[in-house]
């Protein structure tokens, strides 16, 4: 039990000791990008090959390693998983197989040699080490410090880490208001989306000084397609997540607790109910922690998969077991929240700062990142690009430096169109704000927000207009019909929006999107109506050339719209085999037998059957 600030440090020097014991750490990635490539397989087959092993089972020499198998959190390159590090050698494997675990096992846990064939490669270099690959060195790293470097699963590898330490100093060495403080002066804004600063919204809270109940909840409905920061989070460092908590709730005189995770993040939900079942048999989350008058409970509800629900009034509705829908403001969360008492409301990555703050400072939060968004932020950067994953970069930091340092560039070489930022929520940043910082404030210049983290990086292959009607799709799909504005307004351009790109976009399309997207910014009862036409204007304003072409000239230049694409046959290489006519569900292809053959645009449905069936590339697109 951990009853006492003296028995958390004795338990600290403990874990340390265990944890310097093991000579030799395997690191499996079991964030959920690699278990969905058989990460989970690697693991078990590491730790039966090194339980098996009478060398590496036990320590008997100095120069044989005590090997300790371990499921990390996310380790950041998702894309090139199962990712396996292997400590103290800090060799980084990439796309290991379960036929790769023997090697491992032989030349690296029990010899120190690298695998160099699974080491990530670019531009012809072998990178054997984290810190030498270009995505992850260019990073900083303060929500994510932990993630893939501990124990996902222990509470001891986080305490041995310095987990618990703020909470410790904010408990003896701090009063409430001082917490509150040294978190307004950080600048900390909130980063699921809107950036206020936290410390002003703690502030509002602990100033309810005669409430009888105040909470703080945590927003871990991550909806954005494309983003999967916070779940990134919750899945490798639980922790720090915790204790960002119960340090909100020290501050604002809150003693419950309320984690709302999205019913998509199961392994999330696992590993928060370990650590808060672990925390509780010890001492650490209950009453009277560490011997003082502080007691914080923990409690996790699982969304049911709306998007509206990460919206805060919806969010809180959904947890008292109301449908989750919005309501009018005044009053805000923080005098009338959950169950109508004062609440603190954050999200995932929001939380997962303070510890870091109260740590080590404000001024030293404040030294990184811009005068006004201070610190780091945390994207899932995905799309055409080389790299995609979990990074953390400081506030301030250019798409250039995102796209191009870190994620390697395109795929293929293929040029920058844009990226959706803030999905369904946000907008599109072109090449003429590649040099733009990437803050709160300076892409509302550009009609973006940063949201919650979502990079979605584009090529010139990319339909703007589709990208537009996509992200409509799913806002329309996900309105909760409260307010007319997004219920009908939404729904009548996302009609306009298929009416383009199914070939039967009207002059005056373009002004009408305009003008509805102007009246639901304007009158939308919460966020979520508010900020969806975002994408719609931003590309508008960005590729309207792109949305006059499907208009007027009935043209994708991408061939992505497949009602606007017209298939033709190339007379140089049609050898009349008949291939595609025999393939042709509607018979719009004629032609004889060793005979040029002719495509009956009218007829033609646009399935591609013809295209995909020729072996000799004679049916084209045209342009």
């Amino acid at each position: 039990m951990i009853k006492t600030r003296e028995a958390l440090k004795e338990y600290k020097v403990n874990a340390i000791k265990e944890k310097d014991a093991v000579r030799c750490r395997v690191l499996v990635c079991a964030g959920t990008g690699c278990v969905a490539t058989g990460s989970i397989k690697i693991y078990e087959e590491l730790k039966r090959l090194c339980e098996d092993d009478p060398e590496v089972s036990v320590e008997l020499m100095d120069h044989v390693p005590h090997v300790g198998v371990i499921k990390s959190g996310c380790q950041g390159f998702c894309e090139l998983g199962p990712l396996v590090r292997v400590e103290p050698y800090s060799y980084q494997y990439i796309k290991v197989q379960l036929e790769d675990c023997k090697e491992i096992m032989e030349r690296t846990i029990k010899n120190g040699e690298p695998v160099e064939r699974l080491f990530y490669k670019m531009n012809g270099e072998a990178y054997a080490h984290p810190a030498d690959i270009p995505y992850l060195a260019k990073q900083t790293r303060i929500t994510l410090e932990n993630c893939g470097n501990i124990d996902a699963e222990s509470m001891g590898e986080y305490i041995a880490a310095g987990g618990f330490s703020a909470l410790e100093k904010a408990l003896f060495e701090m009063t409430p208001d001082d917490v509150v403080n040294e978190v307004d002066k950080s600048g900390l804004r909130g980063r699921g989306g809107g950036g206020f600063p936290m410390g002003r919204k703690w502030k509002q809270v602990a100033a309810h000084k005669d409430a009888d109940q105040k909470y703080v909840v945590c927003n871990g409905d991550e909806g954005d397609p494309g983003a999967f920061m916070d779940g990134s989070v919750m899945e490798g460092d639980p922790y720090k997540l915790i204790e960002g908590m119960m340090l909100g709730g020290y501050a604002v005189g809150a003693n419950q607790g309320y984690i709302y995770v999205r019913a998509e993040y199961p392994m999330s939900v696992a590993r928060l109910k370990l650590a808060i079942a672990q925390m509780e048999e010890c001492g650490l989350l209950g009453d009277n922690i560490l011997g003082t008058d502080f007691s914080f409970h923990m409690h996790i509800n699982r969304g049911a998969g709306a998007f509206v629900c990460g919206e805060g009034s919806a969010l809180t509705a959904s947890i008292e077991g109301h449908r989750g829908m919005p309501r009018v403001k005044p009053p805000r969360t923080v005098d009338e929240g959950l169950w109508g008492k004062p609440t603190v409301l954050n999200n995932v990555e929001t939380y997962a700062n303070v510890p870091g703050i109260i740590n080590k400072g404000a001024d030293w939060f404040r030294s990184i990142g811009t005068e006004k968004s201070t610190g780091t932020k945390t994207f899932s950067l995905t799309g055409a690009i080389e790299n995609t994953g979990l990074i953390e970069v400081p506030m301030g930091t250019t798409l250039r430096e995102i796209i191009y340092d870190i994620g390697g560039g395109l795929k293929e070489g293929s040029e920058f169109k844009a990226v959706q930022i803030g999905g369904p929520s946000g907008g599109c940043l072109t090449e003429a704000q590649l040099d733009e910082p990437l803050d709160f404030d300076s892409v509302k210049k550009f009609g973006a927000i940063i949201g919650s983290g979502g990079l979605v990086v584009m090529d010139q292959n990319t339909c703007m207009v589709e990208v537009a009607r996509f992200f409509m799709s799913f806002t329309q799909r996900e309105s909760c019909g409260k307010c007319v504005p997004c219920r009908e307004g939404t729904k009548r351009m996302l009609e306009i929006l298929e009416r383009i790109v199914g070939g039967k976009g009207e002059e005056g399309d373009i002004e009408l999107l305009q003008e509805l997207a102007d009246m639901i910014c304007n009158t939308a009862l919460c966020g979520l109506g508010k900020s969806a036409p975002l994408p719609v204007l931003s590309t508008i304003k960005a590729f309207r050339e792109e949305y006059e072409e499907h208009i007027r000239d009935k043209k994708c230049r991408t061939h992505t719209c497949t009602a606007l694409r017209e298939y033709k046959i190339n007379p140089e290489f049609c050898i009349g085999c008949g291939k595609c006519t025999k393939n042709c569900p509607v018979g719009a292809i004629t032609g004889a037998r060793k005979s040029v053959h002719h495509i009956d645009s009218g007829l033609c449905i646009k399935c591609g059957a013809c295209k995909d069936n020729c072996a000799f590339d004679a049916v084209y697109v045209e342009a």
